[in-house]
């Protein structure tokens, strides 16, 4: 079977579970070799990489809080000693907080942008410089539904997301010239651990309510990501792909 990215070196941040694991095993199973962010799940990360090890690939872990520049500027040295160069960066790390906007601490909004806003903020800087260095790459952000509309309760968490959209586009107008694509893969319900603890039953809830009748899964993402990271992207940057089943392309619309 033809792989897609045969012989490309990939960094995922936040890959120890979730969506971030699903989009290091694709890329894998597409052909790169993986560096495996976590912050502090540890085990998860080195178990994702004695998966991707299984296949054939290279792959080890790099910890780093992506919102602490120190610490990213450290994972950053360490991957590229690692690796002969970044040919694809997935900034998928986040956190989020679910609460009413009034109630909403200071601490807790500084956690959510900084992880989230500045950590693909510092990413991408420091991923570009490289990519610059070594004539191009593939920089692909992961966003969210509130890119499109607002989530109550997560405000900390949509402006994030909608911040990151936005630094896609500024981006990807920046770092083209130096062929460098940067685009936005926005996901709606996917069911992963943390989602799953968010009601009784997740994909009815969720499925019962997106077009295409149930929920994501992280190999969907890792789909999309997979499409950008690859030639069959080589014209498309400053982009976000919908990967919601329809979910926010449909209206509340009160008749069958």
């Amino acid at each position: 079977m033809m792989q897609l990215l045969a012989g490309k070196n990939a960094l995922v941040t936040g890959a120890s579970k979730g969506v971030g694991k699903g989009i290091a095993l694709e890329l894998a199973r597409q052909g790169c070799d993986v560096a495996i962010n976590f912050n502090s799940d540890r085990a998860g990360a080195e178990a994702v990489a004695a998966e991707i090890r299984g296949m054939g690939r290279e792959a080890f872990t790099a910890a780093a809080n992506v919102g602490d520049s120190g610490q990213t500027a450290a994972m950053f040295d360490l991957v590229l000693e690692r690796m002969p160069r970044i040919d694809i960066l997935v900034n998928n790390a986040g956190v989020q907080t679910w609460k009413a906007l009034l109630d909403l601490s200071e601490s807790e909004w500084d956690r959510v942008i900084d992880t989230n806003l500045k950590g693909c903020f510092l990413c991408t800087q420091l991923a570009g410089r490289a990519m610059r260095e070594a004539g191009g790459g593939a920089i692909v952000n992961i966003g969210s539904g509130c890119n499109k509309v607002a989530f109550p309760n997560l405000v900390d968490y949509t402006a994030s997301k909608g911040g990151i959209e936005m630094l896609t586009k500024v981006a990807a107008c920046e770092l083209g010239k130096y062929g460098i694509r940067v685009n936005c893969v926005a996901p709606g319900a996917i069911e992963i651990e943390r989602t799953k603890l968010e009601s009784g039953d997740y994909g009815a809830t969720w499925g019962s309510v997106t077009p295409l009748g149930r929920v994501g899964v992280p190999a969907d993402v890792a789909k999309a990501v997979v499409f950008f990271a690859s030639p069959l992207a080589d014209f498309v940057t400053g982009q976000t792909l919908w990967v919601d089943g329809g979910l926010f392309s449909k209206p509340h619309w009160p008749y069958a």
